[in-house]
């Protein structure tokens, strides 16, 4: 709460993040859950919603938010893991932009108090950009992790997500039409399983046509995918490879967004560009329309 309100934003709780409540894994019951989300939707002094963590439930909830206030009164959504899920949905059934960025929790709360000083302070700035200005944010702050798994340039919709959590979102009724990944850069990362399971989901995404379709990969850094190992194979950028085949499609790997924080922002549906040899990802539009950006929010 404290970094948000440094950001100048008001910052309310939600009664879900009322200590000693819980249902199995969650919080609440999906349809409480639902309640509590389509409230904050239909709330117009809400203009923004993080959620606190990834959580394990969107499934079980994708089909009870009110699609018509996000409509009505479309506001960002910010938040990774599980939430991958509601951005791609959400985006594919009402265009809205989905930042896929930093949890409340383990993320503003717990990978931020982490990083260096100056990290935090260039990272304030860019959410709070991204989230009230007007212009484009242009080329994110490249970090020294960041490589070029295969060379190349592309521009397109970005569109991505936990890498299973995509998999999963396209099994559903709410998946993305194919069309949407044409042109497409599609960014993913992984958090646990094996190794094996990476390429495996990688394979379901070209069996479905995703793969034949996008013009470009960023992949997030890994973390506790077991299998993985930077002296020996597999390593990922030859998972990533062998999958591609003989596809002509620019990677760049190791980017600082999803599970290994802390995040850089990744707007699901804006048009970027990307250069895997120069090692740049630009945002060329802004990720909000002129009439969301309030300034200060809820």
């Amino acid at each position: 709460m404290a970094v948000l309100e440094r950001m100048g934003f008001r910052v309310r709780r939600s009664p879900l993040l009322e200590a000693g409540r819980h249902h199995w894994w969650s919080a609440a019951p999906p349809a409480e859950i639902a309640e509590e989300f389509n409230a904050l939707l239909r709330d117009p002094e809400v203009r923004a919603i993080i959620a606190h963590d990834g959580g394990q439930t969107v499934l079980g909830y994708l089909d009870l938010i009110d699609v018509e206030a996000i409509t009505a009164d479309p506001k960002p959504i910010l938040g990774y893991s599980d939430i991958s899920l509601l951005h791609l949905v959400l985006h594919a059934r009402t265009g809205l932009v989905g930042f896929h960025a930093d949890l409340a929790t383990p993320g503003l709360g717990e990978a931020w108090q982490a990083a260096p000083i100056a990290r935090r302070a260039e990272l304030e700035k860019l959410y709070s950009t991204l989230l009230t200005g007007a212009e484009a944010i242009g080329a994110l702050p490249a970090g020294p992790s960041w490589e070029c798994w295969r060379a190349g340039r592309a521009e397109g919709r970005l569109i991505g997500g936990v890498l299973n959590r995509i998999v999963l979102a396209q099994a559903t009724r709410f998946a993305l039409p194919l069309e949407r990944f044409d042109g497409a850069v599609l960014f993913w990362d992984e958090m646990g399983g094996h190794a094996s399971h990476v390429w495996s989901y990688l394979q379901v995404l070209r069996h479905c046509g995703i793969l034949d379709r996008i013009s470009g990969m960023v992949v997030g850094i890994p973390r506790e995918i077991g299998g993985l190992a930077p002296d020996a194979s597999p390593t990922l950028p030859e998972i990533v490879l062998d999958v591609l085949g003989d596809r002509d499609i620019p990677v760049l790997g190791n980017v600082e967004f999803g599970h290994a924080g802390p995040n850089l922002p990744m707007p699901v549906g804006i048009h970027v560009g990307l250069d895997a040899q120069q090692r740049t990802l630009s945002l060329l539009e802004p990720a909000v329309r002129p009439h969301m950006v309030t300034g200060p929010a809820g």
